[in-house]
């Protein structure tokens, strides 16, 4: 239920999906709505063009991302061939030859649909007097699984009011999956409703037929058509405004320990038609909890936006990171930094393109606006930047307060958990940080509340997690990670050490000036913490058996003439690696 469509190629701005239409923005199922979906009807066949729309609902031409053709061609195999079980068994479409046969090499039993729901409980325990609470008015959306009305609200606070109904069909929801998706859908509104760049919740209501979900009606038009309007390219302050909207929200889901899973332009509207108005954050149908240390492996989301991890099937909130990576390269340029005439061909640039910054209008762009995109699109998911750490960077940062990041918590986490050696080498690590890269771990520091000393404990920890703790949090079990800080509960940590334990070895790695970076802190490291290890000590160290295969190759990690650490061995103790078979360098 809500995946992604196949809208591609051709004149993109004439064709419209089978499965769903919009109004500003509010998909009448829960998935996203105006760019290419990982779909079951499109059955990732090579043709640039959708089926025809059976229904009369046209959308407007404004509901196209604008695209992108790239000059060289991409081999197989295909990286959506695997998809297509998953997606069966979401969506409960039947297998049939059409849709690609036996993708992903299995489960026909589990991607057949219950066509007719049986046995599915599709009781949600919402309200069933929706029709003498609100007055439904004129359709204003339609799709696969239902559409979406204006309504006026009857009685109660919001009496008079005017809102967004999201009505989903029951006889729609065949699989488990769908089900679930609705019910989560509404959870996690109700759970975050309230952020100003969120989209408020006002109700949810069932009967027999279907499932009604009352929200605030945003009548400013979607992200998508100001991009258009303004000829597909936003000037870099009116871009810093609209990012550090989504920036904050994505922040904030992320701190709840939700992950939305459909960041696009279609899927944020403006609350009203002035320049100024806010910008909402809708669409929760594919988001999900994120517990501690878990990832997920559902495929979901939006071709042109996906996440490569999400690909691979192993992913957590940075996919989310990537899609505003591709928001904030549209909003530039207005055009894809990934693009292709079928799912396929996206999914194999997204994999192994680059975005172009070297066409019109890249060169005019600052290079501090491009290097905030580079850090939001690095494959490697793991050097990409936060949200809250994007919110800190210095093209966008200004004067706006900087959020709490999860980030910290699971990197002081890790730091806890290190070897005493490996957080010799982190201290040194953070000594060579500049001022600017300070400023985010100093905010941070700040939002713990540390004590009149300069030191922060455990029960700073708790505290700033139970400050900003919704249902959602709760969901996620976020809280749970503190049981994982146990060793803070007798001792205190102060800036210097603060700043070891939550920097992050792989985004310092995506700078250029990485290289200066690890040099500086093995001159440090080899003034005050190198000391002569046996390659004994060092596996006991890395907790590495004398039977493990890589245990052979720790003599690269030590310098021949004293035992001590090469910087070989400093970088790759610092990363965490396995140290390689391979002979290396010294």
């Amino acid at each position: 239920m809500g995946q992604c469509y196949g809208k591609t190629g051709g004149n993109e701005q004439q064709h419209k999906s089978t499965e769903e239409n919009s109004y500003n923005g509010y998909s009448t199922t829960t998935g996203g709505n105006n760019s290419p979906h990982f779909s079951s009807k499109s059955s990732f066949s090579n043709s640039p063009f959708p089926p025809a729309s059976p229904m009369p609902y046209a959308s407007s031409p404004a509901n196209s991302t604008p695209r992108r053709m790239f000059r060289r061609p991409f081999p197989p195999p295909s990286p959506a061939k695997h998809i297509q079980a998953s997606l069966m068994k979401r969506l409960g479409t039947t297998k049939t030859k059409e849709a690609g046969g036996g993708a992903g090499g299995g489960g026909a039993a589990a991607a057949t649909a219950i066509e007719n729901g049986g046995g599915l409980d599709k009781s949600f325990g919402f309200a069933k007097n929706f029709a003498s609470r609100y007055e439904l008015g004129q359709e204003i959306g339609r799709g696969h699984f239902g559409h979406t009305c204006f309504a006026k609200v009857k009685r109660g606070e919001l009496k008079g009011q005017q809102v967004a109904v999201k009505i989903i069909m029951k006889a729609k929801m065949t699989t488990a999956i769908a089900i679930e998706d609705v019910r989560r859908e509404v959870k996690i509104l109700k759970a975050l409703s309230g952020h100003p760049n969120l989209v408020k919740f006002y109700d949810a209501c069932e009967d027999n037929l279907n499932v009604y979900i009352v929200m605030e009606l945003c009548e400013g038009g979607e992200l998508l058509d100001r991009i258009l309007s303004r000829g597909g390219k936003f000037p870099e302050e009116d871009a810093k405004v609209v990012l550090s909207q989504i920036l904050q929200i994505v922040a904030y889901c992320h701190l709840q320990g939700v992950v939305h899973r459909d960041l696009k332009p279609e899927n944020f509207l403006f609350t009203a038609k002035d320049e100024n108005a806010p910008l909402k954050a809708i669409d929760f149908g594919l988001s999900d909890y994120v517990k501690p240390d878990e990832k997920l492996n559902d495929i979901v989301g939006s071709a042109y936006y996906v996440a490569p991890e999400v690909l691979h099937r192993s992913y957590s909130m940075e996919a989310d990171i990537w899609s505003v990576g591709v928001i904030t390269y549209i909003l530039f340029c207005g055009s894809r930094p990934f693009w292709a005439r079928t799912e396929s061909g996206i999914f194999r640039a997204v994999l192994r393109a680059d975005p172009n910054f070297v066409e019109t209008p890249w060169p005019s762009v600052s290079t501090e606006a491009k290097d905030f995109v580079k850090r939001l699109l690095n494959k490697d998911s793991r050097k990409r930047m936060t949200a809250v750490q994007a919110l800190s960077h210095p093209w966008i940062r200004g004067e706006r307060k900087i959020p709490l990041d999860i980030f910290i918590f699971k990197q002081v986490k890790a730091y806890l958990r290190a070897t005493p050696l490996k957080q010799t080498a982190l201290k040194a690590l953070s000594r060579t940080l500049t001022e600017d890269e300070l400023i985010y771990l100093r905010a941070q520091f700040l939002l713990l509340e540390p004590s009149k000393n300069g030191r922060v404990s455990l029960e700073n920890f708790r505290m700033a997690l139970a400050k900003h703790s919704t249902d959602a949090m709760k969901e996620a079990r976020l809280f749970e990670m503190l049981s994982s800080m146990d060793a803070l509960a007798s001792r205190k940590m102060d800036f210097y050490e603060f700043c070891a334990a939550t920097i992050s070895v792989y985004q310092l790695e995506a700078l250029d000036r990485w290289e200066r970076h690890a040099r500086s802190a093995y001159e440090i490291f080899n003034r005050e913490g190198n000391r002569s290890l046996t390659v004994e000590e060092l596996a006991k160290e890395l907790g590495l058996s004398p039977n493990s295969p890589a245990h052979v190759s720790l003599h690269e990690w030590l310098r021949p003439v004293d035992g001590k650490l090469s910087f070989y061995g400093f970088t790759k103790l610092l990363h965490g690696v396995s140290p390689r078979l391979s002979s290396r360098p010294r």
